[in-house]
This record gives structure tokens, sequence and C-alpha cells, in this order.
């Protein structure tokens, strides 16, 4: 038979049984997709990609044990067949993720909510040697991954939480370490107003103490300056 005519070879990977289920009978309604494995998790789908060697892999991001860049990052540096294509599934990525999961080689990174041609569109898409994102081919990556750098680093710079100038002042010294009074001398106002400052980071930020604060700061990426 011409390999042209051969059905395109589909292992599944996500931990949940239902949503692999629905998945499967999705893509074997079409006459030139065939699902050859279903992993419920990222060493299954790692072990299924080295036998099955399958043309794609659909493989769950947010996975419990053994998340998907995990497994992807495993296949990248093992014996996997670079045949093999890996599209991710999430319901959710942030900018960094999926600048991590295409410099790691996946082909594509498609939303679980999108639409049934979305996908399908994807896959046909990855076949073609054309990488895929969101509800998009990308034809480019090299130039798509300078442009979603430049902007999530923005993103990043930009992210506040509706925070003040002098409170984001106030952020960086408590990360630093300093006590109420500390802060006072540093910015040269009364330990009431330090407090106030506190008490109106705490309330927009949802944390109760200066421990939480400061690993709110540094987990968010806070615009913290360096205090000494």
């Amino acid at each position: 038979m011409d390999r042209k005519a051969q059905p395109i070879r589909i292992v599944i990977a996500d931990d949940h049984p239902i949503f692999r289920d629905g998945l499967r009978r999705l893509l074997e309604a079409e006459p030139d997709l065939k699902v050859v494995g279903e992993a419920c998790d990222g060493a299954e789908a790692v072990k299924f990609a080295r036998q099955l060697k399958p043309d794609i892999l659909l493989l769950d991001l947010a996975m419990p044990r053994h998340p998907g860049l995990e497994a992807l990052q495993e296949m990248s540096s093992g014996q996997t067949s670079n045949s093999v294509r890996v599209i991710l599934l999430t319901a959710a990525a942030e900018k960094n993720q999926i600048v991590e999961a295409l410099q790691l080689g996946a082909r594509g990174v498609v939303l679980k909510d999108s639409a049934t041609q979305l996908l399908l569109k994807s896959i046909h898409t990855v076949m073609a040697g054309e990488y895929w994102v969101g509800r998009e081919s990308v034809s480019n990556l090299v130039q798509f991954l300078r442009t979603l750098m430049q902007s999530s680093g923005e993103e990043a710079r930009q992210k506040k939480f509706g925070l003040t100038p002098r409170e984001l002042e106030i952020v960086s010294t408590v990360v630093a370490g300093y006590s109420n009074k500390e802060i006072a001398e540093y910015f040269k106002i009364s330990e009431d107003t330090v407090k106030h400052h506190l008490s109106n980071i705490f309330d927009k930020l949802g944390v109760s103490t200066r421990l939480e604060l400061a690993l709110f700061a540094v987990n968010q990426g806070l615009p913290v300056k360096s205090i000494s």
C-alpha cells in the first residue's frame, strides 16, 4: 500500500479515561486517522512513543504524574524516534510553557476547548511539516518564538496586581527582610504609614503574613527592586 494512503497513527496520553475515550472516538471517525495506543501518564506516553512509533503523540500538558513537559524532555534526550510528532493538549498554557514545549521539540500546542475541526487541522498541519500553536499554524518557528518570548517578558514586567509604585517599593523591602521600623527609616515615613501600606498590599494580593507576601512576590515575578 502507498504510504500516503495509510492512516495517520496516533497515541493519546491523558490521565482522564473519559477524555481519552471521547478523543479516540472523535479521531477514529476520520478515515485517515487511527489511534494505536492510549497512555494514562507521561511515563507510559514515552514508552508507547518508543515502542509503537506513532506519527502523532497527543500529550496532555497537566497530568499529575509525570506531566507532559517532563515526558517531552525525556523524549527529546532519549531514544524516541524523531518521526514522532508531539502535540501538547492543554486547558490553558502560560507563554513560557509554550516556549519551553516548542524548544523541547513539540510540534504543536492545542487548547482542549478547541473546536473539533481545529484539532484535526492541527494534526494535518503538523504532519505537513509546520507547527501549530493555539488556533493557528506557524510556518516560521524562530520568529514566532522570538515574538512570544518578548511579549512574555513584557507581561512579566507589567504584572503589578494593582500595586502602586510605593507599594511595590514596600514589597521590595519585605522581600529583603526589613522590619516595619527599618522600612519606616528607609523611606523616612512613620511605622503607621508602613502598616497602612502593608494592609493595602495584603488586601490586593490576598495574603495575610509577611512571609506569604515575600513568597508571592518571588513566585509571581513581581517587579521588585534589589534593596540593600
